[in-house]
């Protein structure tokens, strides 16, 4: 009965075991508290992201169709007569844009084409794509911005419609070479500056953009 009783007080001394456990796992609690007491400082991080995206200096708010026309007078007879003589295309692009609100612009890509085969209308196209923006941008940059640099994020979109539509409507694809939407924004000021009385204030900022004729 003795030799049982010392077996049973064995295990109780290996219960101890886990005491000198615990106070370890205090001291790794209490190092994680100490720890988390270092990542305290970070806490104000998202709204500071919040800020970061905020301050964007250009931000696409949506992008959309607001006018599509496609006609085609003298189908399906062009459709031979383009076999004997190449296709005539004349393609006009104009950039305007309006104010919404605060910070939020309007920015309209205009498209006008034609296409004639020996003096005959092949087809008429026009589209009106529209980006809204808002711009964190200084007074001074605004315009360049509103008539460089947004036209040119929303040409591409534009540029696939043109040559979707044409090439749906039995026409080769219309595939427009890039744009050089400086060059517009730079005529449209000059173009301003001459109509200028000699001597007259500074004209105006140009709210739209047309390529150099």
């Amino acid at each position: 009965m003795a030799n049982k009783s010392e077996q049973d007080k064995k295990p109780a001394a290996k219960k101890e075991k886990p005491v000198a456990d615990a106070g370890s796992d205090a001291d790794s609690s209490a190092d994680s508290g100490a720890d988390s007491g270092d990542q305290d400082p970070p806490a104000p991080d998202p709204a500071e992201a919040g800020g970061a995206e905020a301050a964007q200096p250009i931000t696409i708010n949506i992008q959309f169709i607001k006018d599509l026309s496609f006609e085609a007078p003298a189908a399906p007879g062009i459709f031979s007569l383009m076999q004997e003589s190449q296709p005539d295309i004349n393609v006009n692009i104009n950039v305007n844009a309006n104010p919404l609100q605060d910070n939020v612009f309007e920015v309209v890509l205009e498209f006008q084409a034609e296409c004639k085969v020996k003096e005959q209308v092949a087809f008429i196209f026009e589209l009106e794509y529209i980006g809204v923006f808002t711009l964190n941008v200084p007074d001074e940059h605004l315009q360049p911005v509103l008539l460089i640099e947004c036209p040119r994020l929303l040409f591409p979109f534009a540029r696939n419609i043109l040559a979707d539509i044409s090439r749906d409507g039995g026409f080769p694809s219309l595939m427009l070479g890039p744009v050089d939407f400086a060059a517009m924004f730079q005529a449209k000021l000059q173009e301003l500056e001459k109509a200028r009385p000699g001597g007259g204030e500074a004209p105006a900022a140009p709210t739209s953009a047309a390529p150099p004729s």
